[in-house]
């Protein structure tokens, strides 16, 4: 059962419905097929990163067949072009350019089933996903695992550059020996009750507790910076998660007052920065790590929602306290 905004009890078979179906067809019942569209950066930013990569190399073919695919013209490392009179050609102006995904999802259904429906926190992580994609190489050729990943959006997006993507909506602990080799976790709106997300955190502690083949270039490094781990004597796993939620506001009986359920029990399992350099000298049990993602800084990609301001993005580590002997 689930409290409602009204201080009502909403049954499990009851059905419920993602603000992002709202534009569907009224008492469809059934499978469901939307389209997508994500809005791609102009490739000089693509060039940008390739230049960067490749240090002044000539770009793969790819790039050069995309930019003739979308009416560009002039040579990708800005020599003088030709045409066969031997006239300069003008480069046009970029198009603007996006790609659509197909997703078959349901409009509405019960609260065991709310993984058939695409919510608001799947699309702020596929933003994340593609941004990291567009602007950065630190996605390439790692193994991640998604968990309760619903309709598969996010994992489809970063299957693009990613060596393999372990897509997971019902878990069982015995499929975590299958994904060792994950060095990246995602998850979506996986936290709207107390219940679930102690199961989540559970299951993330045996993931993260153990090493990974690959580390996400650059952020170990970039996390250790900020959170000044250089001067704190903690180990912590290679693995990093990247959660989105959103904080659904509800009437709370047990509290008379309104609340986001699941949302102080997940705070109460993450530490900030300040409190990791407190532990400097205490023997306490390993612990999460979390900094919530500036969403302003994140573009948005997908064209079909509207983010609101009730959406979050975390980084989350697993940190352990190094034994006497290391």
């Amino acid at each position: 059962m689930v409290e409602t905004s009204n201080g009502g009890i909403l049954e499990e078979h009851e059905q419920v419905m993602s603000e992002i179906h709202r534009g569907c067809p009224p008492g469809f019942s059934g499978p469901c097929i939307s389209k997508f569209t994500f809005c791609l950066p102009p490739l000089e930013k693509i060039q940008n990163i390739y230049m960067t990569k490749y240090r002044g190399k000539d770009f793969p073919p790819e790039i050069h067949a995309d930019r003739r695919s979308h009416g560009e013209t002039g040579s990708v490392q800005g020599e003088i072009d030709l045409d066969k009179d031997g006239d300069i050609v003008v480069p046009r102006r970029p198009l603007n350019r996006s790609c659509c995904l197909s997703i078959q999802h349901n409009i509405t259904s019960s609260i065991p089933n709310v993984g058939l429906q695409v919510w608001r926190a799947e699309l702020v992580l596929s933003d994340f996903v593609l941004h990291k994609i567009h602007t950065s190489s630190e996605f390439e050729g790692i193994v991640s695992l998604e968990l309760g990943a619903g309709t598969g959006m996010v994992g489809v997006n970063l299957a693009h550059v990613a060596k393999t993507v372990f897509i997971t909506e019902v878990w069982t602990s015995s499929e975590v020996e299958e994904v060792q080799g994950a060095s990246l976790l995602l998850a979506a709106d996986v936290i709207y009750s107390d219940d679930l997300t102690e199961s989540f955190f559970k299951t993330l502690e045996r993931l993260m507790s153990q090493g990974s083949e690959k580390v996400p270039n650059g952020a170990i490094a970039d996390m250790n910076a900020e959170y000044r781990w250089s001067c704190i004597s903690l180990s912590s796993s290679s693995r990093m998660l990247y959660l989105a939620l959103e904080k659904r506001y509800n009437f709370s009986l047990d509290d008379l007052d309104v609340a986001a359920n699941g949302y102080s029990c997940f705070q109460s399992y993450l530490k900030d920065a300040d409190e990791c350099e407190s532990l400097e000298h205490d023997d306490s049990m390993p612990f999460f790590v979390g900094k919530p993602i500036d969403l302003t800084q994140i573009p948005q990609y997908v064209r079909e929602y509207n983010r609101g301001n009730d959406i979050e993005l975390w980084q989350i580590k697993y940190v352990r306290r190094k034994s006497p002997s290391q």
